[in-house]
């Protein structure tokens, strides 16, 4: 029986060394499915920090993208207020170009000398006429530009001669030759002028 449960121990313990091998071997593929799957874990969570600055920085150009369209639209929106405004501001200036010649006409026919009674109460109807068109020009905005006895100055006035006369400061506007026109504070037809040197 010695032999017997001294075989039965052997095998016994040969038993238990293959199952401790065994567990051995068991333990090692599962701390290496463990540290796998850690570094798996590790990999996700790398990505998706990643995922995440890239949502950041797509989140953080879309808001940068839409501060851009409202500047934009808010620039095209006063632009096109102003442009409103200067049309309703200058809409008169069309017409003002077509009646400025109809008044210089006006200006020359007054300039005619009457000398008898018939003709003299036609020039009192014809001045007549010419008040109330200029009357109605101004209502509208349409103003001669100052001219004669001031400095000249090349955004109202467009000097066409040059001359050397006592009594006049340099550069002041000594004789206008053709009238200007202004709408508001736009010139729509500078003064044609004489300046003194």
């Amino acid at each position: 029986m010695n032999e017997q449960n001294k075989g039965h121990e052997d095998l016994t313990e040969e038993v238990v060394n293959d199952e401790n091998i065994e567990n051995q071997e068991s333990d090692s593929v599962i701390d290496e499915t463990v540290e796998q799957q850690a570094d798996e874990v590790e990999g996700n969570e790398a990505e998706q920090l990643s995922e995440i600055e890239e949502v950041k920085q797509e989140k953080e150009a879309l808001q940068d993208k839409l501060a851009r369209l409202q500047a934009d639209f808010d620039n095209f929106r006063r632009r096109t207020k102003k442009e409103k405004e200067a049309d309703l501001k200058y809409k008169s200036q069309d017409i003002a170009n077509d009646l400025i010649p109809v008044l210089d006409n006006f200006e020359r026919a007054l300039q005619v000398e009457v000398n008898d009674e018939s003709t003299n109460s036609f020039a009192e109807g014809l001045e007549m006429v010419y008040n109330q068109f200029r009357q109605a020009l101004e209502q509208h905005g349409i103003e001669e530009v100052e001219a004669e006895g001031v400095q000249f100055d090349p955004q109202k006035h467009q000097a066409v001669m040059q001359v050397s006369e006592e009594g006049y400061e340099s550069n002041q506007v000594i004789e206008v030759l053709q009238k200007g026109y202004q709408l508001k504070d736009r010139v729509i037809r500078p003064a044609m002028v004489k300046v003194n040197e």
